[in-house]
């Protein structure tokens, strides 16, 4: 249960006075440190310097989850020390990622058979999807460009003006020109 104000104030104060030695000489910003701290002290400093930024639940102006059920948050807490693409070692994981593969094909209405399944992968986030993406584009581009003895060096990808800025990254990371 919840400690008495009185204790409860006494190690936030116990924790201040020991944070207290770490926060008057500043700590390299690129470097680690030439001595260590204790792990209250980092997690105090990182936790401090992670408040500045924005809050997700306010963020309408971007792709973020804007709230999220915390039962979810669970499910990525008690999964976020498995290596995500380490598929022998984490078989149930691999099979969950294919079968919300398929939810998804099927949403969105995908041509497969009774017996066929989607291909696809999961992705941490927007950006990554968006990567793999647009490389499957330009190599199904690139393969039927040859396959009809076409140029195949000089990919381009049409969008609106209101695309997502990664696509703009995509096609500069992986040489498309963008055409608006």
């Amino acid at each position: 249960g919840a400690l008495p104000w009185r204790l409860r104030h006494r190690r936030v104060g116990a924790l201040l006075v020991r944070l207290s030695r770490y926060v008057r000489s500043s700590l390299p910003r690129y470097r680690m440190p030439e001595k260590s701290i204790p792990k209250e002290a980092a997690y105090q400093i990182i936790n401090d310097e992670l408040m500045l930024d924005g809050n997700p639940r306010l963020n309408l102006a971007s792709f973020v989850t804007t709230w999220m059920e915390p039962e979810c948050d669970k499910l990525i807490m008690a999964s976020i020390n498995k290596n995500y693409v380490h598929m022998d070692e984490y078989p149930v994981t691999t099979e969950l990622q294919n079968r919300c593969v398929n939810m998804i094909a099927h949403l969105f209405h995908a041509p497969l058979g009774e017996s066929e399944t989607a291909v696809g992968v999961g992705t941490v986030g927007s950006s990554e999807a968006i990567m793999l993406a647009g490389l499957a584009f330009k190599k199904r581009w690139q393969n039927r460009r040859k396959a009809e003895g076409k140029p195949f060096d000089k990919p381009n990808i049409v969008t609106g003006a209101n695309v997502q800025v990664c696509w703009e990254k995509f096609a500069r990371y992986f040489e498309v020109e963008l055409r608006r």
